[in-house]
């Protein structure tokens, strides 16, 4: 059978992961020191963990409104109030998903039409283009660079809009670089989205590992936009659940209904045991993750240092729990110093290009894994970077 010519060219012309390519090669290797895999080191706190075994010995395992289990649905109202100053209504504004990825698949299905752009920005996690794509949607890539801290200027996104847009798609704080976004320049693209009446869909996951003091703010909280944005969000790095696939959607009624039409159909309900556990999550509050953020914070600080201290240049990251140092001095792409690194000091980090041309010449580094390893890692880099420059 001729399956390359029967599969949906959507599908079939989409590449892998980047990141789940790389990480193959280190799979069955007990001798790698990994910097690349973007989850919390710790455990779920035990307060949820207890929640969840405690449901299962009452035999809580049944589906859930496609929505998700209301009082689950009140506390992500009181928890986005607190944490973005915007108020949503649980009965008919909030939709509980299958993790973030869920969410931002059916808000795409939900609103794109064929041939409808998106504005986001690279280097970006890797599902926002293919994520598009599959929605028939057609993405068009804003650069953000170093010399900005990676975040993205309004000036480059008013650039892109075109008659075709329909959406501009962020994420901040960013995975891969950490960066986030300053309110002058957010404040102006919330301006370009009322002026053009396009939608934003705006990834917050990682917007409580935040370091030095900041506060988050989200572009939901500008004048004219809480009618206009899809609010995204989830469990997985905050609260370290990132094997309980829990995320939720905020946004009007309308849009809430057409991504809830696509969720029913295909995911029907997130699991009623992370369901559970999320509802432990949000009474926990900061209590739940504010001592691992401060762990983050000090690994930040360790790891930045020694990358800049062997000549890797590295701004320094305002959120999550990444670095991407610039590896260019090395005369090294990013996929041959992440090979190089693995194969010869066994430490694993990914390749910019990993996500988006725009991560070329850089590599990420995790730094949600113990300060210990991070210090030997730097030492076998610190090595791996002097035996290529001589």
């Amino acid at each position: 059978m001729d399956y390359h010519n029967k599969l949906c060219t959507q599908i079939r012309d989409l590449p892998r992961s980047g990141i789940r390519d790389f990480f193959e090669l280190v799979i069955g290797r007990s001798d790698v020191i990994s910097l690349g895999v973007g989850e919390p080191d710790k455990s779920t706190p035990w307060p949820i963990r207890e929640a969840v075994i405690r449901s299962l010995e009452k035999g809580q395992t049944s589906y859930t409104s496609n929505l998700g289990l209301e009082p689950l649905r009140v506390l992500i109202s009181e928890y986005v109030e607190k944490q973005f100053r915007v108020t949503y209504d649980p009965k008919t504004e909030i939709l509980v998903t299958v993790g973030v990825s869920e969410a931002l698949d059916i808000a795409f299905r939900a609103v794109l039409n064929p041939g409808d752009e998106v504005i986001y920005h690279e280097p970006c996690y890797v599902s926002y283009s293919p994520s598009i794509k599959m929605a028939y949607g057609v993405p068009v890539v804003v650069e953000t660079r170093e010399e900005n801290q990676f975040a993205l200027m309004a000036a480059d996104v008013e650039k892109a809009i075109t008659p075709k847009t329909k959406i501009i798609a962020l994420n901040f704080p960013t995975n891969p670089t950490g960066g986030i976004m300053p309110p002058e320049e957010l404040e102006k693209i919330a301006a370009l989205a009322v002026k053009h009446d396009l939608f934003v869909f705006t990834d917050e996951i990682y917007c409580e590992l935040l370091y030095d003091n900041r506060q988050h703010k989200s572009i939901v909280e500008y004048p004219g936009m809480r009618e206009r944005t899809v609010l995204l969000h989830g469990f997985s790095k905050a609260f370290a659940m990132t094997g309980w696939r829990l995320g939720y959607a905020c946004a009007p009624a309308p849009l809430r209904e057409a991504m809830m039409k696509v969720h029913q159909y295909c995911m029907l309900c997130a699991p009623i045991m992370s369901q559970i556990a999320g509802i432990e999550a949000l009474k926990m509050g900061a209590s739940a993750y504010e001592e691992m953020r401060q762990s983050y914070e000090m690994r930040r600080n360790i790891i930045v240092s020694r990358l800049n201290g062997m000549g890797l240049h590295c701004f320094n990251p305002g959120g999550a729990f990444y670095a991407f140092p610039e590896i260019r001095s090395t005369g090294l792409t990013s996929k041959e110093f992440a090979l190089g690194l693995l194969e010869k000091k066994s430490v694993a980090v990914v390749p910019g290009n990993a996500f988006g041309a725009a991560g070329e010449g850089f590599v990420r580094c995790c730094y949600a894994t113990a300060p210990d390893l991070i210090v030997k890692a730097m030492d076998l880099m610190e090595e791996f970077v002097n035996e290529v420059r001589k």
